[in-house]
């Protein structure tokens, strides 16, 4: 049985719980009120909204466009589709990196505006002190590591991190000084699946790997890559459990060629005025212009 089949509201708890019982945990991205609907009847724990939404729904290159606005928009819309789910509010780029009180901030919007139920942060050792003042403050913070599309100018593309010894220390080191700092979650990017296993054997908060390998003790995909609904070929990390990209384009293929050739919409996919009605209008419309009468959908051809 899933968190949500019985009613009851996903929390960190129980993703604590799951780890604990070594069950795993499924997250997915999502960007939608609709979408986030169908992920919560279909039992998916936890639902991330990345600022990955700047790239596969805005169409920009990277994730840094994004603005918490953005964010805190769409993260109101999902909470209101799935109510019972663990959700988590990415903090976008430069909305905690200017100052402490600036994150606090901005955290606080997702989680009092929209609902969140944690918010996640693309982290390091350097970003200790602000991760101490959000759990002071009360807001459970998910630290985002490995892999930070937000440093990628920084860190030169997007490659494996940690495949070096000395990197792969720093990660271990970086993850148990979040669980210090009062994380409540960690999620571990693009690194090599026996680092990602020595991280979650090594702490007790629930760890969400993507594309990090098996031992993590959930896993988060981005939306459009599972549904093979974005552009181009999805990672190789990530398995395709439908083709939504061409099945769409079918059905565009096809509406388009209903609505060319005239057979959408029918007489049956129209409203029509009952026909007294409509007299009174032909009536009214013969005694005030001179023009040609309409035709009512009622009158035989």
């Amino acid at each position: 049985m899933t968190a949500q089949t019985n009613g009851s509201k996903t929390t960190i708890a129980t993703l604590r719980r799951f780890k604990r019982d070594r069950r795993k945990i499924a997250m997915l991205t999502c960007y939608d009120y609709s979408t986030a609907r169908l992920m919560e009847k279909a039992g998916v724990e936890s639902i991330l909204v990345g600022d990955t939404y700047g790239e596969v729904c805005l169409g920009h290159a990277t994730t840094l466009p994004v603005t918490v606005e953005h964010l805190v928009t769409i993260t109101e819309a999902v909470r209101r589709g799935a109510p019972s789910t663990f959700l988590v509010g990415d903090m976008p780029f430069l909305s905690y990196q200017v100052s402490i009180e600036e994150a606090i901030r901005n955290a606080g919007a997702f989680m009092a505006r929209a609902g969140c139920d944690c918010v996640k942060l693309e982290v390091d050792r350097r970003h200790l002190a602000t991760v101490e003042a959000l759990s002071a403050a009360s807001i459970p913070v998910m630290a985002h590591l490995g892999l930070r599309p937000q440093s990628i100018h920084h860190l030169g593309g997007y490659k494996v991190q940690g495949r070096l010894a000395e990197d792969a220390r720093r990660i271990l080191e970086d993850a148990d000084s979040m669980e210090t700092a009062g994380a409540v979650a960690l999620l571990l990017e693009a690194v090599p699946a026996e680092l990602a296993r020595m991280v979650s054997e090594s702490t007790q908060l629930p760890v969400i790997g993507c594309a990090s390998g098996p031992f993590c003790d959930g896993q988060v995909v981005v939306l459009h890559d599972m549904l093979g609904y974005g552009a181009g070929h999805p990672p190789r990390s990530v398995k395709q459990y439908a083709n939504l990209h061409d099945e769409l384009v079918r059905a565009f293929s096809a509406y388009c060629e209903d609505v060319h050739q005239g057979v959408f919409p029918t007489e049956e996919q129209s409203a029509a005025m009952p026909p007294v009605e409509f007299e009174r209008l032909r009536a009214w419309r013969a005694a005030n212009r001179a023009a040609p009468e309409p035709t009512s959908l009622a009158d035989p051809q």
